[in-house]
């Protein structure tokens, strides 16, 4: 007897008897503490690779193990990946939102562990990328087993697939708020009671334990003490709008720069071109070695001499033109860095890049400020903030850009500045992007779930199981005769038309044949090619749900033919759609 089946028989008479609400916040409960831990031996595991690798590296003799070692990881990712996993594991959330669009909330179980070794492998030598997307997908692929475990429905699943992302972010920053709003805005969970209190639960047990884990050692913490100045408001403002037009520059170039990376097949070859130019992009740029949130807590702590020291050009430290210079190197050529380092074949996520280039944004803003206009702008407050813009405007989640912030800083001090440069960059971001990062080449494929519900049952809606494909086929060549024996043995008032290579050429219905079918007289005489019609419009198996609703809407057919590359497949009615999609509908809300 297998150990799952074992369990199942063990808890099977005790879960059946417990109400179905309480055992979801039993199960939220549960999923929000191994998520917790899972987070813990993420963050540890890097930690102590990075310091182990690094300890007792100085000066110019360590240049060259901080361009190896970065490579190291991600060749023994790439092998792991390659012979153990066997598996895509990038792209943590993204694979997430599909597998809650298109897999019936179904992630894989190697998911529950195989990104936190890839991650550690990666990030712990040094790969420039962040370890949140891998352990958000280690979450909730726990959240996944759970529900599958105790055979759930979808939607109970999904909201424990909810309860393990938020437990993975608010056990890895501390953020209990944060984590319930990231899971509402980035998976884009229904907002209701039922689905808010095992968030609650799930979220406030991961921070919990990561308290006790962890205590005040987790990522970044730091403490605004300075009053809020509403004279810097405009300030503030600014820094949104260059946090959005950089947002929208980094989700561009990422996809850009990925889809690059994708088109060399040999992935040997992909490795040596992604870690050529990461080797290069960290000798000129040392802040790019790991994830970078070292660089934003100097920066906080007013060491900004720290994150230059280290760069060839810091012999001429002293210039405000190389400072800035450097800086804005940081910015823009941060996307290669991690673009290059997932291409080679790491695996880590954008969350912390995002943070990275917001900090240095917001540090640089606030310097040229004080240089030009001679005013004291407060540095740290300016990262702060910076970091929640770029936030909001790469993932589209200025919720959770001012709540992660907010935490972070152990209050809201900074509350007024974080809504205002988290709103306008979001706003500006969104005037040229309508989808995050995260979102948009689901959102082109038409498999993004949404928070608006009809789109999101035509989105879980596989119209493909709805094709029919018992009707008799006829030729053109058939006579009356020939076509009423096929009636006689159809159980259907539709007859397709094919040739002999099974391309469609038109349609029969009996309805409007019923009047001749009988007579005897036209059985030799007419032909199917007399009484057939060409159909108003056809359906491409490929095409989207959106796309076959729109179709019905312009012809007004309730009946129309699925081809394959010209072959005909079958037909799809409109009466069908609407009755999965009611039965779909009926399971999505029910509470």
């Amino acid at each position: 007897m297998s150990k799952n089946r074992f369990f199942r028989r063990l808890f099977r008479p005790r879960v059946e008897d417990i109400d179905q609400v309480k055992l979801l916040y039993i199960l939220s409960l549960v999923v929000g503490l191994l998520s917790a831990l899972a987070a813990a031996v993420l963050k540890n595991a890097i930690h102590y690779t990075h310091q182990i690798l690094t300890e007792g590296i100085t000066g110019e003799s360590g240049s060259y193990l901080y361009l190896a070692y970065p490579l190291s990881g991600m060749l023994l990712t790439l092998l792991f990946v390659k012979y153990f996993v066997r598996d895509n594991i990038g792209h943590g959330i993204s694979r997430v939102l599909y597998a809650i669009s298109k897999k019936k909330s179904y992630l894989k179980a190697h998911n529950t562990w195989t990104s936190v070794v890839a991650s550690t492998l990666t990030i712990g030598f040094g790969g420039s990328v962040g370890a949140e997307a891998p352990i958000v997908l280690t979450g909730s692929s726990i959240g996944s087993a759970v529900g599958r475990f105790f055979k759930l429905n979808y939607r109970s699943v999904t909201l424990l697939i909810g309860c393990g992302a938020a437990g993975a972010v608010s056990g890895i920053f501390k953020a209990p708020i944060a984590g319930i709003v990231f899971t509402l805005e980035i998976l884009m969970l229904d907002m209701t009671i039922s689905s808010i209190v095992p968030l609650l639960i799930s979220s406030v047990t991961a921070a919990t334990v990561a308290y006790f884990l962890m205590g005040n050692k987790v990522l970044l913490t730091f403490t605004v003490t300075e009053a809020f100045n509403i004279t810097n408001i405009p300030w503030y403002v600014l820094l949104g709008v260059v946090s959005g037009f950089l947002s929208l520059y980094y989700s561009k170039m990422t996809l850009f720069l990925e889809n690059k990376y994708e088109k060399i097949r040999n992935i040997y070859v992909r490795f040596i071109a992604g870690g050529m130019v990461l080797g290069s992009l960290i000798y000129l740029f040392p802040p790019f070695y790991g994830e970078g949130y070292d660089s934003i807590m100097n920066l906080l702590q007013g060491n900004s001499d720290i994150v230059f020291g280290g760069s060839i050009l810091s012999r001429h430290s002293d210039s405000i033109l190389v400072i800035t210079l450097f800086m804005a190197g940081l910015i823009l050529l941060k996307v290669f860095a991690s673009s290059s380092t997932n291409g080679a074949g790491g695996v880590g996520g954008i969350f912390a890049p995002t943070l990275f280039i917001g900090g240095i944004n917001g540090y640089m803003v606030a310097s040229l400020i004080n240089k030009f206009f001679n005013i004291s702008l407060p540095d740290n407050r300016f990262v702060l903030v910076g970091m929640a813009g770029m936030m909001a405007g790469v993932m589209h989640a200025p919720l959770t850009a001012i709540f992660l912030i907010a935490e972070i800083t152990g209050g809201y001090a900074l509350l007024i500045p974080l809504i205002i440069t988290s709103t306008v960059a979001y706003i500006t971001t969104r005037s040229f992007e309508r989808h995050s990062i995260y979102h948009i080449q689901l959102a082109q494929r038409g498999e993004l779930i949404t928070h608006d519900k009809d789109k999101a049952v035509l989105t879980l809606m596989d119209w493909k199981n709805e094709i029919e494909t018992d009707l008799l086929k006829v030729r053109m060549s058939d006579t009356l005769g020939d076509l009423v024996k096929v009636i006689s043995k159809s159980k259907r008032n539709l007859f397709p038309v094919v040739d002999e290579y099974n391309i469609l050429e038109g349609v029969v219905s009996l309805d409007e044949i019923r009047e001749i079918m009988f007579n005897q007289e036209l059985y030799k005489s007419v032909t199917v090619r007399d009484l057939m019609n060409i159909p108003p419009s056809y359906i491409d198996k490929r095409e989207n749900i959106e796309t076959v609703m729109e179709t019905f809407s312009k012809t007004g057919a309730w009946n129309l033919p699925v081809l394959d590359n010209g072959y005909y497949v079958g037909f799809i009615s409109k009466s069908r759609i609407y009755t999965t999609y009611r039965e779909l509908l009926i399971q999505f809300s029910e509470e």
